[in-house]
């Protein structure tokens, strides 16, 4: 977690950003320690692939593996400058990524839409540059577009969520809606974190308003059984 007290954190410039490096610095599992999966492609050619960020990934991935549907999950960084970036880096604010969810999905049996239905409800869109009290443009809200149908859908959900939380008295929407760029993997243990450190950190929380479009959060992890 990083602690900010002042000003609202602002996104680091393209030509101010930390300059990286060519290679990943650091090796990460193979598979995923709950769902057994490979955290790395090549995935099935019945799977697709979303990438959202929602506060402190720690939280969030496990939100995400526990959805049924879901192949596999990992925690890594987007929307950033810096290639291949480390987590120290990261929380400098000079690379410019959010920590972020890898979800790869089948589906057949978990649809985009649901994904963003628990997305939405799975933390607070419109906190801008922090999520609760994580503070940092690393703890952004975004939902990165593989395509035009999820950014479609992307749009969709943020319009009827956006209206959900304007009758119920809430801010506008803030979350940053942009191109899927390189996903960046994290670190070995910042992958499952949770299940690792069962009593560790989570930092997820919602608004309290239901998204009106596919599943919740809590109902698809009721149906996974997980």
């Amino acid at each position: 977690m990083r602690f900010l007290f002042g000003g609202r954190p602002t996104m680091v410039s393209p030509e101010d950003a930390l300059p990286g490096r060519k290679d990943r610095p650091f090796g990460i599992p193979g598979r995923h320690a709950v769902l057994g999966k490979p955290l790395e492609p090549p995935f099935p050619d019945d799977v697709q692939t979303a990438v959202f960020g929602l506060g402190c990934f720690w939280g969030a991935e496990r939100m995400f593996w526990r959805l049924n549907g879901v192949y596999v999950t990992a925690v890594g960084y987007a929307g950033g400058y810096t290639p291949n970036p480390t987590y120290g880096e990261v929380c400098t604010g000079r690379t410019g990524h959010t920590e972020a969810v890898l979800v790869v999905f089948d589906p057949a049996k978990v649809s985009y839409p649901q994904l963003l239905a628990a997305f939405w409800e799975g933390h607070d869109p419109t906190q801008e540059m922090r999520q609760g009290h994580d503070i940092g443009t690393q703890y952004r809200s975004a939902a990165y577009y593989g395509n035009d149908d999820q950014l479609a859908a992307i749009e969709e959900t943020l319009a009827a969520y956006g209206e959900r939380l304007r009758e119920a008295g809430c801010r506008t929407i803030a979350t940053e809606v942009a191109p899927a760029g390189p996903f960046y993997y994290a670190e070995d243990y910042h992958q499952q974190y949770l299940h690792k450190n069962p009593g560790g950190y989570c930092g997820i929380g919602g608004t309290g308003v239901g998204c009106p479009v596919g599943l919740g959060a809590d109902a698809g992890a009721a149906a996974s059984g997980r």
